[in-house]
């Protein structure tokens, strides 16, 4: 996997945007492989297809890439507000590409990939509405909030210039598959349960850890008034996805 950004045909273009936009989406097609499947490239949509940059040939799966020169750190600028929502509840959300490179070098520094699966709704967050000089006066956009998406769906490709082994990726992708299969609510449940027991900051953890944040997750469910059985529900999937293993009495650790 080359990191150096290709500069062929930057010339047709004078906004810096663009020019990093040609950019990537080149080095993109010529470097990324798909994730969910041994295909060992992906091809570019056509001009013009909203939200969805990259199909794999092999498996169809559907890939969206932001690039940005500074690092990611605590969210992604996305698009409408209403649609990201609408996307994730009818399951139509693409895997996400977040690459960031270097522009002194133009080189690929860190790329990481959130699977279309890992989105849970508490990750959007509405911005406001654009003013009334705005071309677009009263449009609402949308960040995707990355503290609220657990880290294991937070799959590094290239980390600080080092680009990880297929292999790895893969694998880390195929453990999160599982929900894939749950139906959208309870899958918001367990991404936020799982991104609450990841926030815990140790391996070893008790289920009571887990209710210290009974008050966050009803703020996330509103709706759910049995807050502690719903921990207790999620905790066993996670359990059951290999992502932690019931010690007994209460007690729990992540694999």
């Amino acid at each position: 996997m080359r990191l150096v950004l290709p500069k062929g045909g930057l010339a047709d273009y004078t906004s810096p945007s663009q020019r990093a936009r040609v950019a990537t989406e080149a080095w993109a097609e010529s470097n990324l492989y798909c994730p969910a499947c041994p295909s060992p490239r992906l091809a570019l949509s056509a001009a013009g297809t909203p939200t969805i940059d990259f199909t794999c040939p092999r498996c169809e799966s559907s890939f969206q890439l932001k690039s940005r020169s500074a690092p990611f750190a605590s969210k992604i600028v996305d698009a409408a507000y209403k649609k990201m929502r609408e996307a994730i509840l009818e399951d139509r959300t693409p895997n996400l590409f977040a690459l960031h490179y270097q522009p002194a070098s133009w080189e690929v520094h860190n790329l990481f990939l959130v699977p279309h699966f890992a989105f849970p709704l508490a990750a959007i967050e509405k911005r406001k509405p654009l003013g009334p000089q705005a071309r677009r006066a009263g449009w609402i956009g949308c960040n995707i909030l990355l503290t609220q998406i657990p880290s294991d769906a937070r799959i590094p490709i290239i980390l600080d210039g080092s680009p990880q082994r297929a292999s790895v990726v893969r694998e880390r992708y195929r453990r999160l598959i599982p929900l894939a299969d749950l139906k959208v609510e309870r899958r918001g449940w367990t991404l936020d349960v799982l991104n609450v027991v990841r926030s815990i900051g140790r391996a070893d953890f008790s289920l009571d850890d887990v209710y210290a944040f009974e008050r966050d997750l009803s703020r996330l469910h509103p709706d759910n008034r049995h807050i502690r059985d719903k921990i207790r529900q999620q905790l066993q999937i996670l359990r059951d996805m290999g992502l932690l293993d019931f010690l007994g009495r209460g007690s729990y650790r992540l694999t």
